[in-house]
């Protein structure tokens, strides 16, 4: 008897700690998932910046000068990469009207 209780005795040891060695690589995993999620989420609000504001429209009446100065503003800034080529062409059409 001495021998089965000996086994029975390794047999409940080693289930357990193979239960409890499951039990925390689950966790670990589960901690490491949520945290490249929060990496990720971080990553992709610093590589998207907000949209630069459009160039305020002009009052009526503006004479040239004022609208080369803002055509050329709007062209520093698509040159910066700062404006896609759809939004100067848009700020561009408001400026001329």
């Amino acid at each position: 008897m001495g021998l089965l209780r000996g086994v029975a005795r390794t047999a409940v040891v080693a289930g357990t700690a193979t239960a409890v060695s499951n039990r925390v690589s689950r966790r670990q995993a589960g901690r490491w998932a949520q945290k490249d999620e929060q990496e990720q989420a971080q990553q992709q609000q610093q590589a998207a910046p907000p949209p630069p504001e459009p160039a305020p429209a002009p009052p009526p009446g503006d004479d040239m000068s004022t609208k080369m100065d803002q055509l050329k503003q709007l062209g520093d800034l698509k040159a910066q990469g700062l404006l896609t080529e759809e939004e100067f062409a848009a700020q561009k059409q408001k400026i001329l009207g």
